[in-house]
């Protein structure tokens, strides 16, 4: 996707790869277009000074920020084409960028600094001003060699609660990792002057909507937000108190620098915060802003409560929950109103007559061994003309979540579970999430069925879909069932399963797991050679003491064959109700769509391969996800450089999301590029994802067994979407927390780490021991340093001051180059840093002396 930039100097770059390469040449109350191109040569788009809105008199403050337009005037803009609407993301790793999609989708339009944003936050619906051709003037624009990236993936969450005790991973392994993006990547250029060619272009030939040809990137220019059309963000933000003498109000600073610093009146401070303020240096609070003026670059707020010490898991825990608005509130008694009164709960004999009786069998669970709420279950029976029957079977959470109801209210809000490293925050209360819809061994639940007749080899035969019920015969853990998967002739002692329903005994089960397993190979296999792409990530899990709930230790989940059977099933069930409920109602399916990668950062990415001579195909889905398993070797190094080279294939990555089928005109636009299938959506976890829930009625409407379609399908799925980012990213901080924790309590560790990234006075590594990503500057005892850059490909050399033995170490740092590193506890509590160690003690190759 390429990007339109936006500044307080509006800027347009080739795309997000040069986003962080953009510095401001300071001056205010002026804003200019930019262009910048590859090679780091720029044109300025400028105004006319004379039109400036900005006419501050004499004796009054300032104006930061311009006003905001009236509802008439945005929707008459809107019309016209003049304004552009869409929700704001702000880099979390760089502050002053923040982009809004174009109404076609083709490109981001980049918001630089505070000012351009105009008071709005992260997630808020915006409309930005569209600025006309005749405001346009060429001038030069200097290139920044510095930044920071960040690169994030869509995941899963975790299928399990987490307990003090258990073994827990951060980044779970979800049944589905679809997609990856980024935000903010950047790339090292530098330029002292504009190209000639800048002097022979002819600006009139810079009209709306153009495409960028030769390397010169043109396209809709973009003013500063002009209206917010919905404030999404919550407005609270978790941070620290500073006190100013002679002053009555505080300042609060918070942690998120996506959010403004807010004045606080003193009355809302702890009440002897004025005379002893040390004493709160390292409290968290929680502050919201109540008002912006357009006067000034703080906000206005009131403190709302003290959460303790920083640095504290807890403390921190509520901070990462506030920060990323995520209602943790117990359930009310409106909502717990809504659940079955009439405890132990029992299917009604009308309801049996309902559903397609299953209880007789052999139905089992596979989840974590810690999972409290389990949502699906799986069935094999061979049948006698060598066929099998193969069954998914969904908990039925529509039937308990009544459409309109309080307690449907309360999961549209919440929209997904959140899991962190030590705890759940469920969707629905427990009652149901661990009871009353988890489908618990040796107990009747009422679940949502798909069945197939598959041939040995996985071909469907034929397919059934309606609501049934269900009797597990036992809970298996992964574990168990790889234990099946590697020991297939021989069946595991009872003792070491749990308790299993005497009418299925532990053959017939065993059986049935080491079937799916066959079968989910088959169907595997048909997946990637029909073009999928899978990337997996390092994805770090943690042991918790019992009584303290601390981080005892940590490791590399493993992803194993018992993982991937389950998400065989899932996905198949997931694609299979995706067309059901599309046939049924093409213009109100609620289905999930991953758009294919940006392009302009799939070039780069494909010139730096050619570079460093990788033969990487990045001509689809299919050809890439081959490449990058059948090209690359089987050895620690090689291993280590397809870790690597994931992170970098999957920075090019959108996000799935979730949509209606009616607002897009094109079917098209439907596919999934990870999965390589025209239609597919999230049917399987309906205990912790709302969307499934909404994918339960159309599917039970589909079928003549609910009447009516919700009419606001695209506005749940909007705020679907919007939830599952602020839950992922609320998982990874958590992960980030409990490390950074266990290196204070634990370290300093040491890994071996390969360099992922070169900038000119830094680099980034993957520490490869426990699949984390770090930042290493050149601060450390070194006599020199000095970067180079051929193409795409940049280098760093370092000096380091001689030893002892008065002999010089010189070593190279380019991409794929493998170092030592040592992680530390920071100054800063709940971080830590990465520190390359000296190569000689390190004993890396990358090195020579003189």
């Amino acid at each position: 996707m390429e990007h339109l930039v936006v500044h307080d100097h509006i800027e347009f770059r080739e795309s997000a790869m040069h986003a962080s390469r953009i510095i401001s040449d300071g001056k205010c109350g002026k804003k200019c277009v930019w262009l910048l191109f590859s090679d780091g040569t720029s044109v300025s788009l400028t105004p006319d000074k004379n039109k400036s809105r900005n006419k501050g008199g004499k004796g009054k403050k300032k104006q930061v920020f311009e006003a905001y337009m009236s509802s008439e005037e945005v929707s008459a803009g809107l019309k016209r084409g003049e304004l552009i609407q869409g929700p704001l993301r702000i880099n979390p790793k760089k502050y002053h960028e923040a982009f809004i999609p174009s109404p076609d989708g083709t490109r981001d339009l980049f918001l630089d600094g505070v000012a351009a944003r105009n008071r709005a936050l992260n997630g808020d619906i915006v409309v930005v001003k569209v600025l006309p051709r005749d405001q346009w003037k060429v001038g030069p624009l200097r290139s920044d060699t510095d930044g920071e990236g960040s690169s994030e993936q869509e995941s899963g969450t975790d299928r399990a609660g987490a307990p003090a005790g258990s073994k827990v991973t951060c980044s779970s392994a979800d049944v589905i990792v679809e997609a990856q993006y980024s935000d903010g990547e950047e790339e090292q250029t530098h330029t002292d002057a504009l190209a000639t060619r800048v002097e022979k272009m002819n600006i009139k030939t810079l009209g709306m909507a153009c495409i960028r040809t030769n390397s010169l990137f043109t396209g809709v220019p973009g003013g500063p937000v002009v209206y917010i059309m919905e404030q999404k963000h919550s407005r609270a933000a978790t941070g620290f108190l500073r006190f100013l003498s002679d002053k009555n109000f505080a300042m609060f600073s918070p942690m998120d620098h996506r959010v403004p610093r807010v004045n606080v009146p003193l009355a809302d401070c702890p009440e002897d915060f004025p005379t002893r303020p040390g004493d709160y240096t390292n409290t968290l609070f929680v502050c919201r802003i109540t008002d912006w003026p357009d006067d000034s670059t703080f906000a206005e707020g009131q403190l709302l409560k003290s959460l303790g010490m920083a640095g504290e898991i807890e403390p921190e825990t509520e901070g990462i929950l506030t920060d990323y608005d995520v209602d943790f509130s117990d359930f009310s008694d409106e909502v717990l109103q809504c659940l079955p009164q009439d405890l132990p709960w029992i299917i009604s004999p009308e309801e049996l007559l309902k559903r397609r009786d299953l209880r007789e069998e052999c139905i089992f669970t596979i989840d974590p061994s810690t999972a409290r709420d389990l949502d699906d279950a799986l069935s094999c029976r061979l049948l006698p003309d060598g066929n099998f029957e193969v069954g998914v079977h969904i908990a039925d959470v529509s039937y308990f979540v009544q459409e309109g109801s309080a307690l449907d209210l309360i999961a549209s809000r919440r929209a997904t579970s959140v899991y962190l490293v030590q705890k759940v925050i469920p969707m629905l209360p427990r009652l149901l999430c661990e009871e009353l819809c988890s489908l618990n061994p040796m107990t009747d639940r009422l679940t949502f069925s798909v069945i197939w007749k598959l041939t040995p080899e996985g071909k469907i035969l034929s397919e059934w879909f309606g609501r049934s019920m269900i009797r597990s015969c036992v809970k298996l853990s992964y574990d168990h069932a790889q234990s099946m998967i590697d020991s297939p002739d021989t069946l595991l002692d009872p003792k070491v399963l749990p308790p299993c329903d005497p009418k299925h005994p532990v053959d017939e089960i065993h059986r049935a797991v080491v079937d799916l397993h066959r079968l989910a190979q088959k169907l595997r296999a048909q997946r990637f050679q029909g073009g999928a792409l899978r990337l997996d990530q390092l994805k770090l899990a943690f042991t918790l003491d019992r009584e303290t709930g601390m981080p005892q230790g940590c490791y590399i989940y493993q992803y194993r064959d018992s993982n991937k059977l389950v998400e065989e099933f899932m996905l198949l069930a997931n694609m299979a109700v995706a067309h059901q409920v599309y046939r049924s109602f093409p213009q109100q399916a609620l289905l999930r769509r991953h758009p294919p990668p940006q392009a302009k950062l799939v070039d780069d990415l494909m010139e730096f391969c050619d570079q460093m001579g990788l033969n990487l195909d990045f001509s689809s889905a299919g050809a890439l996800h081959r490449s990058l398993h059948e090209t690359l070797g089987m050895d620690e190094y090689s291993s280590a450089r397809k870790e690597v080279l994931t992170h970098m294939c999957s920075r090019p990555m959108q996000m799935a999301v979730y949509y209606c089928t009616g607002v897009l005109k094109e079917e098209a636009l439907f596919r999934h590029y990870a999965l390589n299938v025209p239609f597919y959506t999230h049917f399987t976890s309906p205990i912790r994802r709302y969307a499934d829930v909404l994918v339960h009625r159309l599917l039970a409407t589909s079928l003549g067994e609910c009447s009516g379609v919700s009419d606001d399908i695209q506005k749940q799925a909007s705020h679907c979407n919007d939830k599952k980012t602020a839950s992922k990213r609320v998982q990874e901080l958590s992960c980030e927390l409990f490390f950074s924790v266990f290196v204070k309590e634990c370290g300093p560790l040491e890994s071996e780490a390969m360099v992922m990234g070169v900038l000119d006075q830094s680099f980034d590594v993957l520490v490869l021991r426990y699949g984390v990503q770090k930042r290493i500057y050149c601060n450390v005892s070194l006599e020199n340093f000095h970067f180079t850059k051929v193409g795409k490909k940049p280098e760093l050399t370092l000096v380091w001051a001689p030893d002892d033995s008065d002999s010089r170490c010189v070593q190279q740092i380019t991409i794929f180059t493998l170092v030592e590193v040592l992680l530390q506890a920071d100054e800063i509590p709940t971080k830590y840093t990465a520190v390359l160690k000296h190569p000689c003690e390190a004993g890396i190759s990358s090195i020579y002396s003189r």
